[in-house]
């Protein structure tokens, strides 16, 4: 009895505390987890500040997708038997809390996602954007253009991981599916971020480049440390025309285990695409590539943002050199995409869009290999929390060895998702 007591005392604190942070949850320098939140890239830099105490905002993201894929290859390998039917369910929790004047903390917890059906933290980050905590205006004229980010938390190298899905986060991302090679990683560090009114940022940054943390040593060190480091100019030259071009670098030296490439451990969109008919796990990544660089990574991305009244175009090209422990000479990978988005209808609540997608890169073997995929697809806000999507994939694999299981291989069809994101 005094058990369930205190659980409905909790459940009642719990609900009337949500239902006194929904009156107001507003935060600053916050990007929205909603419509209001696309095409936003760092968090925006507020110059009033509205802070009136600690403040919990609770938060969150739902998505669902139904598949309908069909995968082949040379045949020597036999694949899986593909069905249509839908996925597993993806769901996030979002803490994001104004601590001070200026600092906020946000938490990500994935509640559910393809590698893990237990929930598990993403990663969370102190952000400064004022040092009143130290002293009232302290270096105020420093601090209107600058912004400081402290945690285990999601690097910002290039722009593409702005708009990629993030497990049940995929309000942000126009496609279904991420980038072939999907850059992203959570690791323990520190950016500093520096921009100007007049449109132009910079931001470096450092990181012990590890996803799995610890402290017993691997050939006699715990690891390196990874240096991060973006430029570029974001600016809305008039109320038609936006123009946004960046370059970014990640540089690791020695690392004994890099994750860029397979960091994600949400799983990629396309479930059990080109699996051995005998495996008996899920290769939760199934659909992306992994250029199998684990230490000595060098990577820039540049990314090009254009968007004309509801037309927008957002590229990528990559170049990515490093290699494992196991080698001594470094390969070479290389990464293009171009997404051409359309947004109409009343505040820009529907779109068509297409993407096209190639990579090449050198195997750990020595054989070179290219990715291609097209992808197409159209939206609608049904609110600015409600997105219902539709996407066309096809993508096909060149020049893999003879007899492996991704010799002629390729896999295309639809998948819709319904994403809810607060």
């Amino acid at each position: 009895m005094r058990t369930r007591i205190k659980l409905s005392i909790l459940f009642i604190a719990v609900i009337t505390g949500c239902n006194v942070f929904a009156q107001n949850r507003h935060l600053d320098n916050y990007r929205q987890p909603d419509k209001n939140g696309v095409n936003v890239f760092e968090s925006p830099k507020d110059t009033v500040s509205t802070f009136d105490g600690v403040k919990v905002r609770i938060g969150g993201a739902f998505a669902l997708q139904y598949q309908a894929l069909d995968n082949e290859n040379s045949g020597i390998v036999p694949l899986k038997d593909l069905g249509y039917n839908f996925n597993l369910a993806t769901a996030n929790l979002d803490l994001d809390v104004a601590l001070h004047d200026g600092v906020n903390l946000h938490l990500r917890t994935y509640l559910s996602s393809r590698h893990h059906n237990e929930p598990y933290v993403k990663g969370g980050y102190l952000q400064i954007d004022k040092l009143n905590f130290v002293e009232e205006g302290f270096l105020e004229d420093i601090m209107k253009n600058t912004t400081i980010k402290i945690g285990h938390m999601e690097n910002n190298y290039g722009d593409a991981h702005f708009r990629r899905s993030d497990n049940a986060q995929t309000l942000y991302n126009p496609f279904v599916g991420n980038l072939i090679m999907d850059a992203f990683t959570t690791e323990v560090g520190a950016e500093v971020y520096y921009r100007t009114e007049s449109g132009f940022l910079a931001m470096v940054g450092f990181s012990n480049g590890k996803l799995n943390q610890k402290v017993t040593k691997t050939n006699g060190s715990t690891g390196g440390a990874a240096f991060l480091a973006k430029l570029g100019y974001d600016k809305q030259i008039n109320e038609d025309f936006r123009f946004r071009l960046t370059g970014s670098l990640y540089n690791t030296g020695y690392a004994p285990s890099v994750y860029l490439y397979n960091a994600d451990r949400a799983g990629s969109r396309y479930y059990d695409i080109l699996q051995n008919e005998t495996a008996t796990g899920d290769d939760f990544r199934s659909g992306r590539f992994n250029p199998d660089f684990t230490n000595k990574i060098t990577a820039i991305m540049i990314n090009p943002f254009l968007k004309y009244q509801g037309l927008e175009f957002f590229g990528t090209v990559e170049i990515t050199s490093g290699r494992s422990l196991a080698e001594t000479d470094r390969r070479k990978t290389q990464q293009y995409a171009g997404e051409l988005v359309y947004r109409f209808g009343k505040s820009e609540n529907f779109y068509v869009g297409s993407r096209y997608n190639m990579v090449n890169a050198e195997l750990m073997s020595g054989d070179d290999v290219s990715i291609n995929r097209i992808q197409a697809g159209a939206g609608w806000f049904m609110t600015k929390n409600i997105l219902v999507k539709a996407e066309y994939v096809n993508q096909s694999y060149k020049d893999y060895p003879t007899g492996t299981l991704l010799d002629e291989g390729a896999f295309k069809g639809a998948v819709l998702e319904a994403v809810i994101s607060f």
